[in-house]
């Protein structure tokens, strides 16, 4: 498996992990693109960009509530959305 595929099958689409994947795909992000999340959403988020990060499927940017898609994330996004 390349990297992409393998952190794509490290995670699962849990509740968490399919609400923050539900926030990228509403503003259309695309990987690299980041995004950022207001206090109460990183509240509310906290646990799955954790999980998402802790899968290669998203990136913390030095901006404080800033995250970015990797390729795989974008992919995951899509499986997500489609389901």
């Amino acid at each position: 498996l390349s990297g992409g595929q393998r952190a794509t099958a490290n995670w699962s689409a849990s509740e968490e992990v399919s609400k923050v994947l539900a926030v990228f795909s509403r503003f259309l992000v695309v990987p690299g693109q980041m995004l950022c999340l207001s206090g109460t959403e990183l509240v509310s988020h906290r646990r799955g960009l954790d999980k998402l990060v802790e899968a290669g499927l998203l990136e913390p940017e030095t901006f404080q509530g800033g995250y970015s898609l990797t390729v795989s994330g974008f992919e995951a996004m899509k499986m997500v959305a489609a389901s």
